[in-house]
């Protein structure tokens, strides 16, 4: 099983000059009494690539998304850490790959309050980091990542509202959100009436940390529910603007995978939806709306030029609930979905908006990943990057300097059905479905087929004993996550 080195958890972090870092002189300039820059990342939940109208999206706009591209940098060959959700959150809080990180799936722990297999106390967190760098650290939305050593007040987090078990988060109308180590319980909802959506309160806390630390370097992780399933949206002018616009196939009772609200609700399940192509858009719709009200708040308290904002999606779009990705084309034509290693499950939008250090309305190719943001962050931070990380900073590619280093090579493991494995090396992709039963490798050019039609591997041996190498050295055991 693998083991994490643990001399980061204990141990405070050194503070290297800003000389010491690639393009990190200067970064930490600012009106707001020179302090460090504060850093909002938000991350969306089962958004795929094309559900931005700046990544293609034709059938509705993500109008303040749009904005931050327009202000920033937007990559097209950045990718998640894993097809869903604890996996992809494991790797960007430890900066590792899925075949070193801790969680490497969506499975439940074994204890009285439940959730998720939890983070190990030995592990080291992007806001533990934070921390060591004098920064207030706040977690807003759905963590997925466990209770008692996996709980965000134990991995680095000053302040939490939202959901810990993302089962619980399967349901925007929940009798209660964790708040730190209390219940709050939202006005108006038992499961059976449904009054305080969830994700609203979320994004209070969210706005009022902000508000509250504005004097001071924070952190602000912001993994939002939305547009995860259930598909479900206040009856309000966000969601008047999409009804009678599509033609709907409903999502009904017949499904085994729903519950509505009531005495007898599967509470995991998801309710049923008459209008899911409405309902879907509107809750993308209101993801972009919170975005704009974050971006409008940090403006508002003068911290624009010192603040960070980074927008992503923790894997690729969901067809649960009454949701199509077909319909939308929400994986912009790549192939597979939510759970898949081909590129529509793995490749996630990615936006940056930094005034003043990232020109604006760059776009780039750099290939990176999920495990290339904690020593992205740690060099912003001026603090040293962490051994344990398998990432490589990308700060040159958003100052747009020429030294930037390259991934050898990126690489995901998933112990689903059988067992899929990915990596990607330059233009090839190499996928491996029923790893455990003698599945056989699939190759692709990513340049020539984005689309990963056009299987390769007879044609290219070398590559495909290659990458089959690769895929046995990055991996390491997990006593927790077999992968046999």
């Amino acid at each position: 099983m693998f083991q994490f080195n643990n001399s980061y958890k204990f141990l405070p972090l050194l503070f290297f000059s800003a000389s010491m870092f690639i393009g990190a002189e200067g970064l930490c300039q600012s009106k707001n009494n020179n302090k460090k820059p504060n850093i909002i990342y938000i991350m969306a939940d089962d958004l795929g690539y094309g559900d931005l109208s700046c990544y293609g999206q034709q059938k509705f706009k993500t109008p303040n998304i749009d904005a931050l591209a327009a202000n920033g940098i937007k990559f097209t060959q950045h990718y998640s850490g894993s097809a869903v959700c604890a996996p992809s959150r494991s790797s960007l809080m430890t900066g590792q790959h899925t075949g070193h990180t801790f969680v490497r799936g969506n499975k439940e722990a074994d204890n009285d309050k439940k959730g998720q297999i939890p983070l190990p106390d030995s592990a080291f967190t992007i806001a533990e980091m934070l921390q060591q760098a004098g920064y207030k650290t706040g977690m807003f939305g759905k963590w997925g990542l466990g209770f008692g050593t996996g709980d965000p007040n134990n991995q680095g987090f000053d302040e939490f509202y939202g959901y810990n078990d993302q089962k619980l988060a399967h349901r925007y109308y929940p009798p209660y959100l964790n708040h730190n180590q209390e219940i709050d319980f939202l006005v108006g909802n038992n499961w059976v009436k449904t009054q305080t959506y969830a994700q609203d309160k979320i994004q209070d806390a969210t706005l009022n940390f902000i508000e509250e630390n504005k004097d001071k370097p924070f952190f602000a992780y912001i993994p939002f529910v939305l547009p995860h399933a259930e598909l479900i949206s206040p009856k309000d002018s966000i969601l008047a603007k999409y009804q009678g616009k599509f033609k709907e196939i409903p999502y009904t009772a017949e499904d085994k995978y729903s519950s509505d609200y009531g005495s007898d609700i599967v509470k995991y399940k998801y309710c049923t939806q008459e209008t899911p192509y409405a309902v879907f858009a509107s809750m993308v719709d209101r993801l972009d709306v919170y975005v704009g009200q974050i971006v409008a708040k940090v403006k508002e308290l003068g911290l624009e030029e010192n603040t960070i904002i980074m927008f992503t999606s923790d894997n690729g779009p969901h067809d649960a609930g009454g949701a199509n990705p077909e319909f939308f084309n929400s994986a912009a034509g790549f192939r597979g979905i939510k759970r898949d290693l081909y590129e529509g499950g793995i490749r996630a939008p990615f936006i940056v908006s930094w005034p003043t250090k990232i020109k604006r309305g760059t776009v780039t190719n750099h290939i990176s990943a999920f495990w290339d943001v904690m020593p992205t962050l740690a060099e912003i931070a001026l603090v040293p990057t962490p051994k344990s990380t398998d990432g490589i900073s990308f700060l040159p590619t958003l100052l747009s300097h020429k030294k930037q280093k390259q991934h050898p090579y990126l690489y995901w493991e998933f112990n689903i059905k059988n067992g899929r494995k990915a990596v990607r090396k330059g233009d090839w992709k190499a996928v491996l479905y029923n790893a455990t039963t003698n599945g056989e490798i699939e190759l692709y050019n990513l340049v020539s087929d984005p689309s990963e039609n056009i299987n390769v591997a007879n044609k290219h041996l070398k590559i495909v004993k290659e990458m089959k190498k690769i895929m046995k050295l990055a991996h390491t055991e997990s006593e927790v996550f077999p992968f046999k």
